[in-house]
């Protein structure tokens, strides 16, 4: 506590060089830097003073115990920090606040919360500087007690609400609870980060303020059918038919240089840590419901009408596709037909070849199976082990487009055999494809993704920006 006091008032003290953007980190323990060696250096929002370099000042608002919520145990609305962060008129504001709102004695205020939060941005952005505002969702909690920061609060009622007031609000939205999901490690309170930790989230600030984006691009201008706007976990989304489909564009606060963009090609908004994490980097999101089609020529054109809807509308030439289980199968034909119109391909937990389905009982033929014989007008189970549409039969065409591949591959996976994966890869390899393949150990078929999309994240960045 000390520390921060000293810090406060060096900051009063001080006086701000011409040019320089100040930064204000509003926020409890974690922000001030409760577990670090010395938070004046170790905090995140030290350390992202020191990313940032010279042209910046990063102003240390927090203090520990503090909620959100105006009646929680420890309101932040009634601290000095708060007042600090208020008089120093920021340009960008980190809003790190919620953690613990999730204590036993706060959940009483959930409702509360949304707009309490609305308050607290507004509040900023009605500063004479008109700040940027960033909202910042709660870490994640290792805590056991259920009656103190317990993750599954954080996870099911104090993000939906931060999200939605970030929606209602139109300001950025940024997942710290992926960001350490993995490391707890770095949590030896299993609350708060050390340095080490403290580090990983200042490298997230730096990278969210030195994103390129192209700040008047909007592709809702675009899009020429009627459309509703919804909330999708912070974001709009435009909802609007296209050939009786329904068709769905998420569009990130700023839009990256280039309009990069992710097209998820089955099971809308499941496991969706990695749509959420290129979302903050300026990638749009982008859904056409051809879900019974499995891919066929009908679901090509239905897709290409979006396509170009999408890409007349400002959108990048390629794509990155992205699928689970059976949305493999749509991603692979596209990328098949389309070569010249594919950024890179991440499929997870891949459905790669449709024969396996003619093995299955009479009576164990599901939805998906039925699906896929009536879009391809297959009869008998003799016409399933003779289909040659599988992604396995269209690897030739795939390794045209020279873009790579990533699969995330189960090794216990019990819905599709991860020979499949094996298979294909041997044959993209023969062919001169450039394929990465992720083995998930003692992993089944479910859940799809990583919990912290990071290594996915990493790699479609990657193929976007060579």
């Amino acid at each position: 506590m000390k520390y921060a006091v000293f810090f406060l008032i060096c900051i009063l003290l001080s006086v701000v060089a011409v040019g320089q953007t100040k930064i204000v980190c509003v926020g409890a323990s974690i922000t001030e830097g409760a577990r670090t060696t010395d938070p004046r250096k170790d905090s995140y929002p030290a350390q992202l003073g020191t990313l940032l370099g010279n042209n910046y000042e990063v102003i240390n608002c927090g203090i520990g115990s503090r909620t959100m919520l105006r009646k929680g145990d420890h309101p932040y609305w009634n601290t000095d920090q708060y007042k600090i962060a208020l008089s120093s008129n920021p340009d960008i504001v980190f809003i790190d606040l919620g953690g613990n709102d999730a204590k036993l004695q706060n959940r009483v205020y959930m409702d509360d919360m949304e707009q309490d939060c609305i308050d607290m941005i507004r509040s900023f952005r009605n500063l004479p500087s008109k700040p940027r505002v960033i909202v910042m969702l709660p870490f994640v909690s290792f805590e056991p007690d259920t009656t103190q920061i317990w993750d599954k609060v954080l996870v099911e009622q104090i993000t939906p609400r931060l999200q939605s007031a970030a929606y209602k609000e139109n300001v950025e939205v940024l997942d710290m609870h992926s960001l350490l999901i993995d490391r707890k490690d770095l949590m030896p309170d299993n609350i708060h980060p050390e340095n080490e930790g403290s580090a990983i989230i200042a490298k997230r600030l730096f990278d969210q303020l030195t994103l390129k984006t192209d700040k008047g691009f909007d592709i809702f201008k675009g899009i020429k059918s009627p459309y509703t706007i919804s909330d999708f976990k912070g974001y709009q989304c435009a909802d609007f038919k296209i050939r009786g489909r329904e068709g769905k564009v998420v569009k990130p606060k700023q839009a990256a240089q280039g309009k990069p963009w992710i097209w998820r090609t089955r099971f809308w908004a499941h496991e969706p840590q990695t749509d959420i994490a290129l979302l903050e980097r300026g990638f749009h999101l982008v859904y056409c419901n051809v879900a019974e089609l499995m891919g066929n020529k009908e679901a090509l054109s239905i897709w290409s009408d979006f396509y170009k809807l999408l890409t007349k509308a400002g959108l990048s030439k390629k794509s990155t596709m992205e699928g689970m289980s059976r949305g493999a199968m749509y991603s692979f034909c596209w990328a098949a037909a389309y070569p010249d119109r594919v950024n890179c391909v991440y499929v997870d937990n891949p459905l790669l070849d449709c024969r396996y389905l003619a093995d299955k009982p009479e009576e164990d033929l599901g939805e998906m199976t039925k699906d896929f014989m009536a879009a391809y007008n297959l009869k008998t189970k003799d016409d399933i082990r003779n289909f040659k549409g599988n992604p396995t039969d269209k690897v030739k065409d795939i390794v045209k487009g020279k873009y790579t591949i990533l699969i995330l591959s189960a090794d216990q996976d019990e819905a599709v055999s991860p020979m499949q994966v094996t298979l294909f890869e041997e044959k993209v390899k023969t062919q001169g494809g450039d394929i990465t393949v992720m083995v998930k150990k003692g992993f089944k078929h479910h859940p799809h993704s990583f919990p912290n999309p990071a290594p996915i994240v990493d790699f479609i960045l990657k193929a976007t920006y060579k």
